[in-house]
């Protein structure tokens, strides 16, 4: 049972009633200041006395006795048809038992859907071994500031409409976690094609040499002005599945962080305050933040020592 710590009968309040009465206080007395009955006060009191402070817990609502449950050898076989992927009813006709009797069972062993009988898809996690192999490339939409919004301040009320929208362009190395982020006013292909190159010219000034380019299916990265650009810079342009985004999962998970701790972290007055802040945490996630698929490594710590200093973020 579920129940407030400090409300008036749990078990802090239920040790503050077995305290007064062993200071002198009467059962009237007590059961008035804690506002129950005598018969409550009492109750405690006994329970108490007969088993400590594992007493005042809350005993299982649970019968110690269900006569009519279905016996175990029952239940395993309704969990062997179902097994065979037999519908609850299906199970109940077999039986001759009520469909809320095979529901309850299957529900209690964990296969109320069949889909529970599924096998979990293997997650296949991979990780380049060196940086520039791989970039992960992607874009999430920030709405422009004017002012404090309902994230920060969790107030709707007099909202500002029509602000528009900025949009964030991140590019993540995959073995080493680097990270390149630029604000931009549109995710035209366009805007996605010189991000690219500022990217590209980044990472080469840190000694690292791009080699492949990850993206989803936006219509930026299936234009063909992308796909020249990435001919152009000799890069292997590689795209999710459609509807696995997962497979984007470092760009994702680099934006989730970004919004978590640049981005929502506190309450910016506008839209220049909020990208003047975003260079610092940049700074900083790729210089000094740990990152835990790294062994806990700051992610310039997988660059050569040579380029440490000559292309700061």
């Amino acid at each position: 049972m579920d129940v407030h710590q400090n409300a008036r009968t749990t078990p802090h309040g239920r040790r503050r009633i077995v305290h007064r009465l062993a200071e002198g206080w009467s059962v009237v007395a007590v059961a008035s200041a804690a506002g129950v009955d005598a018969k409550t006060v009492r109750k405690w009191r006994d329970r108490h006395a007969a088993s400590g402070d594992a007493g005042l817990h809350d005993r299982s609502s649970r019968p110690h006795h269900s006569p009519t449950r279905l016996s175990e050898q029952l239940e395993k076989e309704i969990e062997a048809l179902r097994r065979q992927r037999l519908s609850g009813p299906a199970i109940a006709r077999k039986l001759g038992r009520p469909v809320a009797t095979i529901g309850v069972v299957l529900r209690r062993r964990g296969l109320g859907q069949l889909k529970a009988l599924d096998p979990k898809p293997e997650v296949i996690r991979y990780q380049r071994n060196q940086p520039g192999e791989l970039i992960h490339i992607d874009i999430k939409k920030l709405g422009r500031i004017d002012g404090a919004g309902h994230r920060i301040t969790g107030d709707r009320r007099g909202q500002k409409r029509g602000t528009g929208w900025e949009f964030l362009h991140v590019c993540i190395d995959d073995a080493s976690r680097l990270a390149y982020t630029e604000i931009l006013p549109d995710e035209r292909k366009e805007s996605a094609v010189a991000f690219l190159g500022r990217a590209l010219a980044w990472y080469a000034g840190l000694g690292v040499t791009v080699e492949r380019v990850m993206t989803d299916n936006g219509s930026a990265y299936k234009s063909h002005a992308f796909c020249e650009a990435c001919a152009t810079a000799g890069l292997k342009h590689k795209r999710t599945r459609p509807y696995r985004p997962q497979t984007n999962g470092k760009a994702e998970r680099f934006i989730q962080t970004s919004l978590r701790e640049w981005a929502y972290l506190q309450a910016f007055e506008s839209s220049a305050e909020r990208a003047y802040a975003m260079r610092p945490w940049l700074h900083a996630y790729n210089r000094h933040r740990p990152h835990s698929a790294l062994g806990g490594s700051a992610p310039v710590t997988w660059l050569n020592r040579d380029n440490l200093h000559s292309n700061d973020t």
